[in-house]
């Protein structure tokens, strides 16, 4: 009699690609909050907003799963397509691009906050459509005409109309130039700059000049690549 034998092969499902990104962005947020501490300040007084600009839901999903529960978007549409596929994930949308007079109500449909205001007209047309809406104004230091933002004398006004109009004014955002001498210098006058305005919060570092930002009072920083690394020149809104 012949007897015959029939092996099973045991195999092991590879990960699947949320749960690697989820895993790469535990690993790198806890990196980011190495750095933070680094420069001097307990990790709980900054706040780490998540950008996912150009990258899916997915990584809201990892975000939010590594303790984070700040998102920032800088296209409005792709604003709104994540915020209506989020389904139940706890997250306060922080819209960080320019803000065009088209899309400020949309913008405010989707965004909790608004953080890139930086024209008076953009604070009496934001009154109009929600009387206590939550801005941050940017301010601009380089001068550059591509470059969003209002500059010191400017930013004051436009603080001292959006509270005139009821807003709530939260803080100051700024985007510092690539030189880390510039940056340093741009940092604190935006940290000087939120002191005479009585203002609390200052959105200042990124990726790369997050140490500085923190070292000079940040109370949040902005990461897209230090989370997720580097971006997709496609947007993908699945």
């Amino acid at each position: 009699m012949t007897t015959s034998s029939t092996s099973v092969a045991m195999t092991t499902s590879p990960a699947s690609s949320a749960d690697r990104l989820a895993t790469r962005v535990a690993t790198n947020l806890a990196a980011i909050r190495a750095r933070i501490a680094s420069s001097g300040r307990d990790v709980q007084t900054v706040r780490v907003v998540a950008v996912t600009k150009t990258f899916g839901i997915d990584a809201v999903t990892a975000a939010v799963t590594a303790g984070l529960t700040s998102v920032g978007e800088n296209y409005v549409d792709e604003l709104c397509a994540k915020r209506a596929t989020s389904g139940s994930l706890e997250v306060t949308w922080h819209y960080l691009g320019a803000l065009q007079t088209n899309k400020i109500e949309r913008a405010l449909e989707c965004a909790d906050v608004l953080c890139a205001v930086a024209r008076v007209k953009e604070v009496e047309r934001i009154a109009r459509l929600r009387s206590d809406a939550a801005i941050y104004v940017q301010v601009d230091f380089t001068g550059a005409p591509t470059r969003n933002g209002a500059t010191p004398v400017e930013a004051t006004e436009v603080v001292r109309r959006a509270r005139t109009l009821g807003l709530d004014v939260r803080g100051l955002m700024t985007v510092a130039p690539l030189d880390r001498g510039a940056a340093r210098s741009a940092f604190a006058a935006t940290g000087a700059l939120a002191d005479d305005l009585g203002l609390v919060e200052r959105s200042m570092g990124m990726s790369d000049d997050l140490e500085i930002a923190c070292e000079l009072g940040s109370t949040e920083v902005r990461i897209g690549r230090g989370l997720f690394g580097p971006r997709s020149a496609r947007i993908d809104l699945t």
